[in-house]
């Protein structure tokens, strides 16, 4: 099955074209399937929205309808090669900035009308939690061997307007186990490096400035860390930044960084070590935006070595928005029967 997966939920525009062979839910041994991704391009508009230090709504919407078609002529020219064939389509329809889906779900409907091809909406979120079986890692014989033993499994969703912590049970059956109440670790880390000037997207800059600091310098709290529940809360540690920024002037901006970053991380891998414990997982899965941070991943790494599980995350470059992780997130919804409204949806929920 080859599905074009179209998404648009925030700034960047992405086109992917991606196969899927054989049975993914097979528990035999001698089963064989493939994730391979033909193409997938992705348009960054971080440059438009940078002096704005956000995303523009309408600005972004403007941008993917300019840059759907360019991209998919792209994907076009590359047909010679990988011989384009599309069985199904796929789109974000949520969650995301509802001009921004708006403009994938027309440009989508169009596809589909025009290539007589079915048209799948896609959850965002799903995207996200499928992400890790785009790992190279994933598709070796060895991840076939250990198939058996991935579930169940702890999933860490960590993005710019998400933080979910996800217990899997198997790939089609999941339940979420605690989420957000306030701002997202994604969120948390563009407002403190706002606070500390820097550049947009703030995340990134944050981290490469943290590389410079003291992680110990400063004692952030660690918010809601000891409650027995699995919920998340960053939105006290933003404020504790801003009155520590207030209250010394002379900050060293490194060790500020450090010590939120280690603060912010503190959280995130305790609650899942904490679910970990409680629910026998074989297997840790972390993905989204903030999953592309190198301080997060070693450490999430490390504690499951520690505790002897498989440890998955998709490559940096497929942890930020992409649309091959759309298309897996159609298959899978296929398979489940489940099917979401063709339009905008903007609080879509996991």
């Amino acid at each position: 099955m080859r599905i074009l997966a179209i998404e648009t939920s925030c700034d960047d525009t992405a086109i992917a074209l991606v196969e899927i062979r054989g049975n993914l839910l097979s528990k035999s041994r001698s089963a064989s399937w493939r994730i391979k991704i033909l193409k997938n391009l992705v348009s960054s508009q971080i440059k438009l929205h940078r002096p704005y230090g956000g995303v523009v709504p309408m600005l972004a919407k403007r941008e993917h309808e300019k840059n759907l078609p360019k991209i998919l002529n792209q994907i076009k020219s590359a047909s010679r090669r990988i011989k384009l064939k599309i069985d199904e389509i796929a789109v974000t329809v949520g969650p995301g900035l509802e001009p921004a889906l708006w403009s994938g779900i027309t440009f989508a409907k169009d596809l589909a009308k025009k290539f007589n091809k079915p048209l799948i909406g896609a959850n965002h979120l799903e995207g996200h939690l499928y992400s890790f079986l785009l790992s190279q890692k994933v598709s070796s014989s060895k991840f076939k061997v250990q198939s058996s033993k991935l579930f169940p499994a702890i999933a860490l969703i960590v993005s710019g307007g998400h933080t979910i912590l996800v217990l899997m049970k198997s790939l089609i059956q999941w339940k979420k186990l605690g989420e957000t109440r306030d701002d997202a670790v994604g969120e948390a880390f563009d407002k403190v490096a706002r606070m500390l000037n820097l550049s947009y997207p703030g995340g990134p800059e944050l981290e490469k400035l943290a590389k410079r600091g003291n992680p110990k310098a400063i004692n952030f709290p660690r918010p809601m860390l000891k409650d027995k529940n699995y919920d998340f809360s960053f939105s006290g540690l933003k404020t504790a930044v801003l009155y520590y920024l207030r209250d010394n002037p002379r900050f060293l901006p490194a060790d500020v960084a450090a010590s939120f970053q280690q603060a912010a991380i503190d959280v995130l891998a305790g609650k899942t070590l904490n679910a970990i414990k409680e629910f026998g997982a074989e297997s840790v899965l972390i993905a989204g935006g903030v999953a592309a941070n190198k301080k997060l991943r070693e450490i999430m790494k490390l504690e499951t070595k520690k505790l002897e599980l498989n440890f998955f995350a998709p490559p940096a470059k497929l942890n930020t928005d992409n649309a091959a992780m759309i298309a897996v997130a159609a298959y899978f919804q296929k398979l489940r029967k489940k099917n979401h409204r063709l339009e905008a949806q903007s609080n879509l929920n996991l």
